[in-house]
Protein backbone atom coordinates (compact mmCIF):
# COMPACT_ATOMS: atom_id res chain seq x y z
CA UNK A 1 0.00 0.00 0.00
CA UNK A 2 1.20 3.50 -1.06
CA UNK A 3 1.16 6.68 1.93
CA UNK A 4 1.68 10.16 0.73
CA UNK A 5 1.14 13.67 1.88
CA UNK A 6 1.93 17.26 0.81
CA UNK A 7 3.02 20.66 1.82
CA UNK A 8 3.50 23.99 0.59
CA UNK A 9 5.50 26.98 1.89
CA UNK A 10 5.54 30.64 0.29
CA UNK A 11 8.80 31.97 -0.83
CA UNK A 12 7.73 34.99 -1.99
CA UNK A 13 10.50 37.45 -2.32
CA UNK A 14 10.02 41.37 -1.12
CA UNK A 15 9.05 43.37 -3.47
CA UNK A 16 11.68 46.08 -4.74
CA UNK A 17 14.12 42.43 -5.28
CA UNK A 18 15.55 42.58 -8.34
CA UNK A 19 13.53 41.59 -11.04
CA UNK A 20 15.78 40.88 -13.76
CA UNK A 21 14.23 37.88 -16.46
CA UNK A 22 14.77 40.28 -19.35
CA UNK A 23 17.45 42.27 -21.33
CA UNK A 24 14.67 44.20 -22.77
CA UNK A 25 12.69 45.80 -19.87
CA UNK A 26 13.68 48.80 -18.39
CA UNK A 27 12.39 48.70 -14.88
CA UNK A 28 14.90 47.21 -12.34
CA UNK A 29 13.31 46.67 -9.04
CA UNK A 30 9.91 44.14 -8.53
CA UNK A 31 7.23 46.60 -7.98
CA UNK A 32 4.59 44.79 -6.62
CA UNK A 33 3.14 41.02 -6.24
CA UNK A 34 0.61 39.65 -8.58
CA UNK A 35 0.56 35.59 -6.77
CA UNK A 36 2.65 34.47 -4.45
CA UNK A 37 5.86 32.14 -5.58
CA UNK A 38 5.95 28.56 -3.45
CA UNK A 39 7.23 25.40 -2.85
CA UNK A 40 4.66 22.41 -2.74
CA UNK A 41 6.25 18.99 -1.24
CA UNK A 42 4.48 16.01 -1.78
CA UNK A 43 6.29 12.32 0.14
CA UNK A 44 5.30 9.07 -0.99
CA UNK A 45 6.69 6.00 1.03
CA UNK A 46 5.44 2.13 0.42
CA UNK A 47 4.25 -0.78 2.32
CA UNK A 48 4.34 1.00 5.55
CA UNK A 49 7.66 1.02 5.28
CA UNK A 50 8.18 4.79 7.40
CA UNK A 51 12.01 4.73 7.59
CA UNK A 52 12.79 7.89 6.50
CA UNK A 53 15.42 6.31 3.66
CA UNK A 54 12.61 4.25 2.25
CA UNK A 55 10.22 8.00 1.32
CA UNK A 56 10.57 9.53 -2.12
CA UNK A 57 10.16 13.57 -1.39
CA UNK A 58 9.29 15.71 -4.71
CA UNK A 59 9.49 19.25 -5.16
CA UNK A 60 7.92 22.16 -6.90
CA UNK A 61 9.53 25.60 -6.50
CA UNK A 62 8.11 28.51 -8.27
CA UNK A 63 11.95 29.85 -9.63
CA UNK A 64 13.57 30.18 -13.13
CA UNK A 65 16.29 27.46 -12.38
CA UNK A 66 17.96 26.14 -9.82
CA UNK A 67 21.80 25.70 -10.20
CA UNK A 68 23.90 22.34 -9.15
CA UNK A 69 24.94 24.30 -5.77
CA UNK A 70 21.52 25.56 -4.61
CA UNK A 71 20.13 22.43 -5.32
CA UNK A 72 23.12 20.43 -3.13
CA UNK A 73 22.05 22.99 -0.50
CA UNK A 74 18.37 22.02 -0.85
CA UNK A 75 18.99 18.55 -0.46
CA UNK A 76 21.19 18.89 2.32
CA UNK A 77 18.46 20.50 4.25
CA UNK A 78 15.67 18.70 3.63
CA UNK A 79 18.19 15.50 4.84
CA UNK A 80 18.53 16.87 7.76
CA UNK A 81 15.49 17.51 9.06
CA UNK A 82 13.38 14.22 7.34
CA UNK A 83 16.13 12.05 7.17
CA UNK A 84 14.91 11.34 3.20
CA UNK A 85 18.59 10.87 1.39
CA UNK A 86 19.44 12.97 -1.56
CA UNK A 87 19.04 10.21 -3.97
CA UNK A 88 15.36 10.15 -3.40
CA UNK A 89 14.48 14.07 -3.87
CA UNK A 90 13.48 15.35 -7.01
CA UNK A 91 13.91 19.12 -6.64
CA UNK A 92 11.97 20.28 -9.84
CA UNK A 93 11.30 24.01 -10.79
CA UNK A 94 8.55 25.99 -12.81
CA UNK A 95 10.73 27.85 -14.80
CA UNK A 96 8.64 31.41 -14.25
CA UNK A 97 10.83 34.41 -15.67
CA UNK A 98 8.77 36.68 -13.83
CA UNK A 99 11.19 36.24 -10.23
CA UNK A 100 14.20 37.21 -9.03
CA UNK A 101 16.87 35.73 -11.36
CA UNK A 102 20.27 34.10 -10.34
CA UNK A 103 23.45 35.44 -12.44
CA UNK A 104 24.86 38.55 -12.86
CA UNK A 105 22.49 40.92 -14.34
CA UNK A 106 22.60 44.77 -15.84
CA UNK A 107 20.53 45.58 -12.81
CA UNK A 108 21.78 47.06 -9.57
CA UNK A 109 18.94 48.14 -7.60
CA UNK A 110 17.80 44.99 -5.13
CA UNK A 111 20.37 43.01 -6.15
CA UNK A 112 21.52 42.55 -3.05
CA UNK A 113 18.21 40.53 -1.98
CA UNK A 114 18.78 37.68 -4.52
CA UNK A 115 21.04 35.21 -2.90
CA UNK A 116 19.85 35.33 0.60
CA UNK A 117 15.94 34.85 -1.53
CA UNK A 118 17.86 31.58 -3.11
CA UNK A 119 19.50 30.50 0.21
CA UNK A 120 16.11 30.55 1.70
CA UNK A 121 14.71 28.11 -0.39
CA UNK A 122 16.81 24.85 1.67
CA UNK A 123 14.63 25.84 4.65
CA UNK A 124 11.68 26.53 3.04
CA UNK A 125 12.04 23.15 1.23
CA UNK A 126 12.42 21.22 4.22
CA UNK A 127 9.94 22.84 6.07
CA UNK A 128 7.55 21.68 2.85
CA UNK A 129 8.42 18.36 3.25
CA UNK A 130 8.06 18.18 6.93
CA UNK A 131 4.43 19.71 6.85
CA UNK A 132 4.11 16.69 3.69
CA UNK A 133 5.02 14.26 6.17
CA UNK A 134 2.84 15.33 9.32
CA UNK A 135 -0.06 14.78 6.55
CA UNK A 136 1.06 11.47 4.77
CA UNK A 137 -2.08 8.94 4.62
CA UNK A 138 -2.56 5.45 2.90
CA UNK A 139 -3.19 6.39 -0.74
CA UNK A 140 -3.52 4.74 -4.58
CA UNK A 141 -2.35 6.39 -7.84
CA UNK A 142 -2.90 6.10 -11.24
CA UNK A 143 -2.77 8.51 -14.30
CA UNK A 144 -4.27 10.33 -16.89
CA UNK A 145 -3.76 11.97 -20.16
CA UNK A 146 -5.46 14.74 -22.00
CA UNK A 147 -5.10 17.92 -24.85
CA UNK A 148 -4.04 21.52 -23.96
CA UNK A 149 -3.42 24.26 -26.99
CA UNK A 150 -1.61 26.67 -24.92
CA UNK A 151 1.80 26.02 -26.31
CA UNK A 152 3.89 26.58 -29.73
CA UNK A 153 6.73 25.56 -31.16
CA UNK A 154 9.00 29.11 -30.78
CA UNK A 155 11.38 28.45 -33.09
CA UNK A 156 10.37 30.48 -36.25
CA UNK A 157 12.51 31.99 -38.94
CA UNK A 158 12.51 35.07 -40.03
CA UNK A 159 12.93 37.27 -43.43
CA UNK A 160 16.53 37.22 -43.49
CA UNK A 161 16.91 33.45 -42.51
CA UNK A 162 17.37 33.82 -38.51
CA UNK A 163 15.62 31.74 -36.31
CA UNK A 164 14.52 33.92 -33.37
CA UNK A 165 12.56 33.07 -30.24
CA UNK A 166 8.85 33.89 -31.07
CA UNK A 167 5.73 31.77 -32.81
CA UNK A 168 6.59 28.98 -35.35
CA UNK A 169 3.43 27.20 -36.12
CA UNK A 170 5.28 25.00 -38.49
CA UNK A 171 6.77 23.14 -35.40
CA UNK A 172 7.25 20.37 -33.77
CA UNK A 173 4.93 21.23 -30.48
CA UNK A 174 3.74 18.84 -28.10
CA UNK A 175 0.17 19.47 -26.35
CA UNK A 176 -0.48 16.47 -24.74
CA UNK A 177 -1.27 17.15 -20.36
CA UNK A 178 -0.16 14.15 -18.29
CA UNK A 179 -1.79 13.83 -15.56
CA UNK A 180 -1.25 11.79 -12.24
CA UNK A 181 -3.58 11.33 -9.63
CA UNK A 182 -3.17 10.20 -5.78
CA UNK A 183 -6.74 9.71 -3.41
CA UNK A 184 -7.03 8.44 -0.29
CA UNK A 185 -8.55 5.08 0.50
CA UNK A 186 -11.91 6.99 0.61
CA UNK A 187 -11.26 8.37 -2.76
CA UNK A 188 -10.84 11.99 -1.40
CA UNK A 189 -8.07 13.78 -3.62
CA UNK A 190 -4.56 14.41 -1.90
CA UNK A 191 -2.09 15.24 -4.37
CA UNK A 192 -2.34 16.08 -8.23
CA UNK A 193 1.24 16.20 -10.35
CA UNK A 194 0.47 18.17 -14.12
CA UNK A 195 3.25 17.67 -16.52
CA UNK A 196 3.55 20.11 -19.56
CA UNK A 197 6.00 21.67 -21.51
CA UNK A 198 5.64 25.05 -22.27
CA UNK A 199 8.05 27.72 -20.98
CA UNK A 200 6.57 30.30 -18.22
CA UNK A 201 7.39 33.65 -20.75
CA UNK A 202 3.78 34.68 -20.70
CA UNK A 203 4.75 37.42 -18.68
CA UNK A 204 7.30 39.59 -20.34
CA UNK A 205 9.89 42.52 -19.83
CA UNK A 206 7.20 45.36 -19.73
CA UNK A 207 5.63 43.28 -16.49
CA UNK A 208 7.22 44.36 -12.75
CA UNK A 209 5.24 41.69 -10.99
CA UNK A 210 6.02 39.17 -8.98
CA UNK A 211 4.35 36.30 -10.45
CA UNK A 212 5.13 32.41 -11.20
CA UNK A 213 3.37 32.71 -14.41
CA UNK A 214 0.79 30.22 -15.76
CA UNK A 215 2.14 27.39 -13.31
CA UNK A 216 0.33 29.45 -10.85
CA UNK A 217 -3.22 29.42 -12.10
CA UNK A 218 -2.68 25.77 -12.99
CA UNK A 219 -2.42 24.77 -9.40
CA UNK A 220 -4.75 26.93 -8.19
CA UNK A 221 -7.16 25.92 -10.61
CA UNK A 222 -6.87 22.25 -10.05
CA UNK A 223 -7.29 22.46 -6.69
CA UNK A 224 -10.59 24.85 -6.78
CA UNK A 225 -11.71 21.90 -8.79
CA UNK A 226 -10.57 18.86 -7.56
CA UNK A 227 -9.79 19.77 -4.03
CA UNK A 228 -6.19 18.37 -2.50
CA UNK A 229 -2.82 19.81 -3.52
CA UNK A 230 -1.58 20.27 -6.79
CA UNK A 231 2.19 19.80 -8.25
CA UNK A 232 3.18 21.14 -11.36
CA UNK A 233 6.06 19.86 -12.76
CA UNK A 234 7.77 21.06 -16.31
CA UNK A 235 8.09 19.25 -19.51
CA UNK A 236 10.46 19.23 -22.43
CA UNK A 237 9.94 23.00 -23.17
CA UNK A 238 13.16 23.82 -24.36
CA UNK A 239 11.73 24.73 -27.68
CA UNK A 240 8.23 25.55 -26.63
CA UNK A 241 6.60 28.55 -25.89
CA UNK A 242 3.10 30.27 -25.28
CA UNK A 243 0.68 31.17 -28.02
CA UNK A 244 0.73 34.48 -26.26
CA UNK A 245 3.98 35.37 -24.78
CA UNK A 246 6.06 38.58 -23.69
CA UNK A 247 2.85 40.30 -22.04
CA UNK A 248 2.64 43.23 -19.45
CA UNK A 249 -1.17 41.97 -18.72
CA UNK A 250 -1.19 39.84 -15.86
CA UNK A 251 -4.57 38.80 -17.41
CA UNK A 252 -2.67 36.90 -20.28
CA UNK A 253 -0.94 34.82 -17.81
CA UNK A 254 -3.96 33.84 -15.53
CA UNK A 255 -6.22 32.92 -18.49
CA UNK A 256 -3.78 30.39 -20.25
CA UNK A 257 -2.93 28.87 -16.74
CA UNK A 258 -6.65 28.64 -15.87
CA UNK A 259 -6.89 27.09 -19.37
CA UNK A 260 -4.46 24.42 -19.01
CA UNK A 261 -5.90 23.55 -15.06
CA UNK A 262 -9.44 23.28 -16.29
CA UNK A 263 -7.72 20.45 -18.82
CA UNK A 264 -5.98 18.97 -16.00
CA UNK A 265 -9.01 18.90 -13.33
CA UNK A 266 -11.08 17.45 -16.58
CA UNK A 267 -8.59 14.23 -17.03
CA UNK A 268 -8.20 14.18 -13.10
CA UNK A 269 -11.71 13.99 -12.27
CA UNK A 270 -11.52 11.21 -14.87
CA UNK A 271 -9.43 9.09 -13.24
CA UNK A 272 -10.55 6.49 -10.72
CA UNK A 273 -7.25 4.70 -9.03
CA UNK A 274 -9.67 1.84 -8.11
CA UNK A 275 -9.50 -1.24 -10.66
CA UNK A 276 -12.84 -1.82 -11.24
CA UNK A 277 -15.89 -3.79 -12.86
CA UNK A 278 -18.90 -3.56 -13.89
CA UNK A 279 -22.17 -5.64 -13.26
CA UNK A 280 -25.71 -5.65 -14.03
CA UNK A 281 -27.77 -5.83 -10.57
CA UNK A 282 -31.10 -5.93 -11.83
CA UNK A 283 -33.71 -4.47 -14.55
CA UNK A 284 -35.55 -1.84 -13.38
CA UNK A 285 -39.19 -1.17 -14.75
CA UNK A 286 -40.00 2.67 -14.70
CA UNK A 287 -41.82 3.69 -17.85
CA UNK A 288 -38.58 2.85 -19.85
CA UNK A 289 -36.80 -0.13 -18.29
CA UNK A 290 -33.50 0.81 -16.55
CA UNK A 291 -30.58 -0.65 -15.81
CA UNK A 292 -28.82 -0.67 -12.70
CA UNK A 293 -25.51 -1.10 -12.26
CA UNK A 294 -23.09 -1.48 -9.55
CA UNK A 295 -19.11 -1.06 -10.50
CA UNK A 296 -17.19 -2.69 -7.84
CA UNK A 297 -13.61 -3.22 -6.75
CA UNK A 298 -11.66 -5.74 -8.96
CA UNK A 299 -8.16 -5.96 -8.20
CA UNK A 300 -5.69 -3.14 -6.29
CA UNK A 301 -4.15 -0.80 -7.86
CA UNK A 302 -0.63 -0.99 -8.60
CA UNK A 303 1.33 -0.12 -5.50
CA UNK A 304 4.97 -0.22 -7.01
CA UNK A 305 7.51 2.47 -5.50
CA UNK A 306 10.38 2.62 -6.43
CA UNK A 307 13.43 5.46 -7.79
CA UNK A 308 16.59 4.70 -9.79
CA UNK A 309 19.46 7.01 -10.44
CA UNK A 310 21.03 6.79 -13.72
CA UNK A 311 23.41 9.38 -16.37
CA UNK A 312 23.43 9.80 -19.95
CA UNK A 313 26.87 10.39 -21.31
CA UNK A 314 27.36 13.41 -23.35
CA UNK A 315 29.20 14.67 -25.96
CA UNK A 316 30.23 18.30 -25.05
CA UNK A 317 31.23 21.16 -27.13
CA UNK A 318 35.09 22.11 -27.29
CA UNK A 319 35.20 25.47 -25.46
CA UNK A 320 38.00 28.34 -24.96
CA UNK A 321 40.27 27.67 -21.70
CA UNK A 322 38.22 28.28 -18.22
CA UNK A 323 41.21 31.20 -17.63
CA UNK A 324 40.78 32.86 -21.16
CA UNK A 325 37.42 32.86 -20.26
CA UNK A 326 37.87 34.58 -16.89
CA UNK A 327 39.62 37.28 -18.38
CA UNK A 328 37.15 38.45 -21.13
CA UNK A 329 34.20 38.09 -18.63
CA UNK A 330 36.57 40.14 -16.49
CA UNK A 331 36.98 42.63 -19.25
CA UNK A 332 33.28 42.82 -20.56
CA UNK A 333 32.36 42.98 -16.29
CA UNK A 334 34.68 46.14 -16.08
CA UNK A 335 33.38 47.56 -19.20
CA UNK A 336 29.88 47.15 -17.89
CA UNK A 337 31.12 49.14 -14.22
CA UNK A 338 32.34 51.99 -15.96
CA UNK A 339 29.31 52.64 -18.14
CA UNK A 340 27.09 52.24 -14.95
CA UNK A 341 29.64 54.35 -13.10
CA UNK A 342 30.17 56.96 -15.43
CA UNK A 343 26.24 57.86 -15.38
CA UNK A 344 25.50 55.85 -18.53
CA UNK A 345 21.73 55.70 -20.02
CA UNK A 346 19.77 52.56 -19.76
CA UNK A 347 19.90 51.67 -22.76
CA UNK A 348 23.60 51.87 -22.75
CA UNK A 349 24.15 49.65 -19.59
CA UNK A 350 21.61 47.09 -20.83
CA UNK A 351 24.13 47.05 -23.97
CA UNK A 352 27.13 46.64 -21.70
CA UNK A 353 25.57 43.88 -20.00
CA UNK A 354 23.83 41.84 -22.76
CA UNK A 355 27.69 40.54 -23.52
CA UNK A 356 28.35 39.77 -19.97
CA UNK A 357 25.65 37.92 -19.76
CA UNK A 358 26.12 35.85 -22.26
CA UNK A 359 29.98 35.40 -21.02
CA UNK A 360 28.26 33.99 -17.57
CA UNK A 361 26.91 31.26 -19.13
CA UNK A 362 30.03 30.19 -21.63
CA UNK A 363 31.90 30.79 -18.17
CA UNK A 364 29.91 28.41 -15.63
CA UNK A 365 29.78 26.04 -18.85
CA UNK A 366 33.71 26.07 -18.28
CA UNK A 367 33.63 25.78 -15.26
CA UNK A 368 31.44 22.94 -15.62
CA UNK A 369 32.88 21.21 -18.26
CA UNK A 370 36.50 22.15 -18.97
CA UNK A 371 37.64 22.36 -22.29
CA UNK A 372 35.05 20.07 -23.03
CA UNK A 373 35.66 17.76 -26.14
CA UNK A 374 34.80 14.63 -24.56
CA UNK A 375 31.78 13.44 -22.88
CA UNK A 376 30.27 14.15 -19.46
CA UNK A 377 28.01 11.83 -17.46
CA UNK A 378 24.03 13.76 -17.27
CA UNK A 379 22.13 12.88 -14.34
CA UNK A 380 18.96 10.96 -15.29
CA UNK A 381 16.09 10.25 -12.22
CA UNK A 382 13.26 8.11 -12.76
CA UNK A 383 10.57 7.83 -9.84
CA UNK A 384 7.95 4.84 -10.22
CA UNK A 385 4.68 5.71 -8.68
CA UNK A 386 2.43 2.38 -9.36
CA UNK A 387 1.93 2.39 -13.13
CA UNK A 388 3.31 5.62 -13.60
CA UNK A 389 7.54 6.56 -14.67
CA UNK A 390 8.47 10.43 -13.44
CA UNK A 391 11.38 10.84 -15.58
CA UNK A 392 13.54 14.11 -14.83
CA UNK A 393 16.59 15.77 -16.35
CA UNK A 394 19.00 18.77 -15.38
CA UNK A 395 18.80 20.69 -18.80
CA UNK A 396 16.08 22.40 -20.83
CA UNK A 397 15.20 19.55 -23.82
CA UNK A 398 12.93 20.20 -26.74
CA UNK A 399 10.02 18.46 -27.15
CA UNK A 400 10.85 15.85 -29.03
CA UNK A 401 13.16 14.31 -26.70
CA UNK A 402 9.98 14.04 -24.48
CA UNK A 403 7.71 12.88 -26.57
CA UNK A 404 9.93 9.75 -27.54
CA UNK A 405 10.17 8.81 -24.41
CA UNK A 406 6.62 8.92 -23.30
CA UNK A 407 5.80 7.43 -26.60
CA UNK A 408 8.48 4.20 -26.27
CA UNK A 409 8.59 4.09 -22.37
CA UNK A 410 7.37 0.87 -20.66
CA UNK A 411 5.30 2.43 -18.17
CA UNK A 412 1.41 2.74 -18.66
CA UNK A 413 2.03 6.32 -18.31
CA UNK A 414 5.56 8.51 -17.89
CA UNK A 415 5.38 12.14 -17.52
CA UNK A 416 8.93 13.53 -18.70
CA UNK A 417 10.43 16.75 -17.21
CA UNK A 418 13.45 18.54 -17.40
CA UNK A 419 14.26 21.59 -14.96
CA UNK A 420 15.05 19.21 -12.16
CA UNK A 421 17.97 18.00 -10.26
CA UNK A 422 20.30 21.44 -11.07
CA UNK A 423 21.00 22.84 -14.34
CA UNK A 424 23.28 22.32 -17.45
CA UNK A 425 21.81 24.43 -20.05
CA UNK A 426 19.95 23.42 -23.43
CA UNK A 427 19.60 20.36 -25.15
CA UNK A 428 18.50 20.36 -28.78
CA UNK A 429 18.13 17.81 -31.43
CA UNK A 430 20.06 17.30 -33.82
CA UNK A 431 18.73 19.51 -36.84
CA UNK A 432 18.43 22.43 -34.88
CA UNK A 433 22.25 22.95 -34.73
CA UNK A 434 22.64 23.64 -38.30
CA UNK A 435 19.69 25.74 -38.21
CA UNK A 436 21.19 28.28 -35.01
CA UNK A 437 19.15 29.94 -32.66
CA UNK A 438 19.38 31.18 -29.11
CA UNK A 439 18.74 27.22 -27.87
CA UNK A 440 21.96 25.86 -29.63
CA UNK A 441 24.10 29.24 -28.92
CA UNK A 442 26.11 29.39 -25.39
CA UNK A 443 23.13 28.18 -24.00
CA UNK A 444 23.72 24.76 -25.16
CA UNK A 445 27.09 23.13 -24.30
CA UNK A 446 26.25 19.85 -25.97
CA UNK A 447 27.19 18.37 -29.41
CA UNK A 448 24.67 18.05 -31.80
CA UNK A 449 23.37 14.45 -30.75
CA UNK A 450 23.92 14.48 -27.35
CA UNK A 451 19.46 14.94 -27.27
CA UNK A 452 19.42 11.73 -29.43
CA UNK A 453 21.52 10.05 -26.53
CA UNK A 454 19.51 10.91 -23.91
CA UNK A 455 16.55 9.40 -25.27
CA UNK A 456 17.73 6.14 -25.13
CA UNK A 457 19.39 6.42 -22.26
CA UNK A 458 16.29 7.58 -20.51
CA UNK A 459 14.79 5.05 -21.63
CA UNK A 460 17.32 2.27 -20.62
CA UNK A 461 16.96 4.07 -17.12
CA UNK A 462 13.08 3.40 -17.14
CA UNK A 463 13.48 -0.27 -17.81
CA UNK A 464 15.71 -0.75 -14.99
CA UNK A 465 12.84 0.24 -13.06
CA UNK A 466 9.97 -2.06 -14.73
CA UNK A 467 12.10 -5.01 -15.60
Amino acid sequence: MLAAGTGRVDITPPIGIAHAGWGAQSHEGAEGIDMPLTITALVIEADGNTEPAARIAILDIDTCMLIEAYDVRIRDAVTEKTGISAANQRVSYTHTHSGPIEGLSWIVKGAEMVEPWFHSMAPASAKAVEEAIRNIVPVRADSGTGHCEININRRPVSHDGNVFTGRNPGGFVDHEVLVTAIDDLDGNPVATLVNYACHPTIMGPENKLITPDYPGPVRETVESIVGGTCLFLQGAAGNQGPVDGFSGDTAVYRKLGKQLGIEAARVRLSIDPVPREEKLEEILPSGADLGMYTFNQAGESDDTLGVVESASSLPIKEMPPESDVQANFDRISANLETVRKGGGSVEEVKQAAFPAKRETLLLRHTQTFGRGGEKRDIPIQVIRIGNTALVAIPVEPFAEIGTAVKERSPADWTLFSGYSNGYYGYLPMAYAYPEGGYEVGPTAPFEAGAAEQMIEDCLDAIRKLWD
